[in-house]
This record gives C-alpha cells, structure tokens and sequence, in this order.
C-alpha cells in the first residue's frame, strides 16, 4: 500500500506547538508486508533501520492494538519535503506509519485513535493533525489524549515557503527557548493566536499584520536562522501581509494577498540569499491520502 502524506508548517506565529497547515507538497511511502525481518529503500542510508519514524510508528500502532509483529519493506518514493526544515518531515513519516498498520492489518482505529498513536510516536500534535486530517488545525493536549479542530482559511491569501539550504533540528530550536515566560507575554500570545483564526478565516491584512506576532519562541529561533533579517525585509518591501517562522526552522512562511507573490520574493531573494528556494503552496485539505 501506497500514502501520500502533506508537507506542513507548525505554530504559525503564536500558536507554539497547538497550530499547523498542512501543503501541496508531499512524501510517497509504500508499506509492504514480508514474513519477516524489515527493509528499507529510497531514503539515505543512516535511516534504513529500525529507528526510523515511519517503521517506529507503524509498530506503534500494532502494539496499540495488541497485534504480533510481522516483516515489512518499507519504499521511499517522492520525497519533496526536506529533513530538519521546520516543514513536517518527521510528521510525515509518522502519519504514513500509523495509516499504513491501520490499512493493512484492517484495524479499522478512528481518527483520534491514529491522532493519539502517532502523537505518542511525535510528543506534541501540532504537525501531526494537518498531515493526517488536512487544512489549518488548532490541537491540545488532554492528559495524554490528542484533541484538534480545523478552522478554514480564506482563498483570498497566498502562501509562500522561503527553505534556506540549512538544516535547523527541532532540539537545537527548542534549546534557545526559555523555560518560564512572564504573564505579560502568554497574554500576549493568547490573544494573537485567537485573532490568528479569524485573519486566516477572513484573509484580514489589518488583523494578519497583528495576528502573526509572537514572543514565546520566535524572538529567540530568528537569531539561529542564518539570512532571517534578509528574508523578513524582502517579505516587507513586497507588502507581505506577514511572515512567520515554520515550525522550529529553518525554513520560513510568508502569506500574502497576490498571487505573483511568490515570483516576485524568489526574484528578490535572488542575490540576497541565492542558496535558498521559494516554493509557492497551496494548503492540503485531504491530509494523508492512499494512492
């Protein structure tokens, strides 16, 4: 069996670790069941072992429901989503796990139980809900148990992904971040995330331009991403409504309400930051999807 699962950003601004979008861009993985023992092609060598997260995910699943371990051959296709780029890679492989024991063992779990396996697999739903649901979604945590919501997103805005050519790892990102943070900035936070929604939902720029601050973990990320500066004063001289960083990193977001959008940054980041690629999306609504 064959899945295909959606990039996608996480945090969007002040939504640290609850929001996410998934994307038109993707990974194909094929999940073959052998008798025994476990082989892994398509991706690089350091991954063709049991540590990785698609096969970890998949035994996840067969633990979940009490199920014996069998082989498996797992077949890495197109893989447009990069490594350690703040874009869902490890999300992606994570879904594809769990979708996949869930369709070949004919288990028939429910979304919230794939939801709450494959958060068990990642520690935190932000990238997992749009990957396996599609569209914008605001997660929590429950004790252990995974909620999340989708709200919609209005047609009027455009999206654009600046992926610099560095890896930035979630440790590292998470590294710089304080540990406690004052009254004064989870106010903040609050309400920029609340008015987030609804200038995703309207395509408000008045709302975007206030909705996309943050100061629980951007102020102190921005400083890891080598060209940031750049990036963000080309985002502000093409009148972007807001760009934002996806996920921990390195790779940033900016949403706009013209569709030469895209065009016009790649053009601009030419010289500035030849090593980085602009890549236009659109947001996914399907989540992962058998093909």
């Amino acid at each position: 069996m064959k899945f295909r699962i959606p990039a996608s950003s996480a945090n969007l601004g002040p939504g640290f670790d609850c929001f996410g979008i998934a994307w038109q861009c993707y990974n194909e993985i094929e999940f073959i069941p052998r008798e025994e023992g476990l082989e892994i092609s398509g991706c690089e060598e350091k991954y063709c072992n049991e540590d990785n997260l698609a096969y970890k995910a998949y035994r996840a699943v067969m633990a979940w429901a009490g199920q014996r371990e069998s082989g498996l051959e797992i077949r890495f296709g197109r893989t447009d989503i990069p490594v350690s780029r703040g874009m869902g890679s490890s999300a992606a492989l994570i879904v594809g796990g769990v979708v996949a024991a869930n369709a070949i063992h004919g288990l028939e779990l429910s979304g919230s139980e794939l939801l709450a396996i494959a958060t068990s697999v990642e520690g935190h739903p932000d990238n997992i809900a749009p990957a396996l649901f599609g569209g914008f979604t605001v997660s929590a945590m429950d004790g252990i148990a995974a909620i999340t919501t989708h709200f919609p997103i209005s047609e009027k805005l455009f999206f654009t992904l600046l992926i610099p050519d560095f890896e930035l790892s979630t440790e590292l990102a998470r590294s710089v971040l304080p540990v406690n943070v004052s009254r004064q900035d989870a106010i903040f936070n609050i309400s920029r995330s609340a008015l987030l929604i609804k200038a995703l939902e309207r395509g408000d720029r008045q709302l975007m331009r206030i909705a996309l601050e943050d100061k629980l973990h951007q102020p102190y990320r921005t400083k890891l991403i080598n060209g940031y500066d750049s990036a963000e004063a080309a985002a502000k001289k093409l009148d972007a409504m807001g760009i934002c960083i996806s996920g921990a990193g390195s790779t940033l977001l900016c949403i706009a309400d013209r569709p030469e959008f895209s065009a016009e940054m790649e053009k601009e980041l030419k010289e500035s930051l030849p090593g980085w690629k602009v890549l236009g999306v659109k947001p996914d609504l399907q989540g992962v999807k058998m093909i």
